[in-house]
């Protein structure tokens, strides 16, 4: 299984997202391939947030050596499962899928298509982002053993 992990910048949500489900797949013994992007081009190159890098650390979970990248059509021809954050990173996804097969690779990380909030904004918020986020990776790895 490939799965890509994708919010607006690749800074905050979805390198703590693509460090918990490879940090979760690993243990449950998954194989499988885990990367993050996001939809903007602010942050290519760039390492973390240092406050999700702090919060997955507190959680046993290594981000730091993750770089950010743009979210581009190619990558529905390598991935599986295509996980967004909210509803723009769902809109601008699926507006880059050329057909229904890549549109049915895009789903909320979240069930019921909730959004993981932005804590850019809100430093109280990166440790409720990161339950959040370990709550539906468990869920979805746990699915697969």
């Amino acid at each position: 299984m490939k799965i890509l992990m994708v919010c607006l910048g690749n800074i905050c949500r979805s390198p703590l997202a693509e460090g918990v489900m490879r940090h979760l797949a690993t243990e449950r013994g998954l194989k499988w391939e885990i990367d993050s992007a996001g939809t903007g081009s602010w942050h290519i190159g760039h390492s973390p947030d240092h406050r999700s890098v702090k919060e997955a650390r507190k959680n046993g979970v290594d981000i730091s050596s993750l770089k950010g990248r743009q979210f581009q059509a190619a990558d529905f021809d390598t991935f599986d499962r295509i996980y967004v954050m909210d509803r723009n990173n769902y809109a601008d996804v699926i507006r880059t899928a050329r057909n229904g097969a890549d549109k049915a690779k895009v789903q909320f990380l979240l069930p019921g298509q909730q959004e993981v909030p932005d804590p850019y904004y809100d430093d109280k918020m990166f440790a409720p982002v990161y339950k959040m986020i370990y709550e539906a990776c468990d869920a979805i790895t746990a699915q697969q053993q």
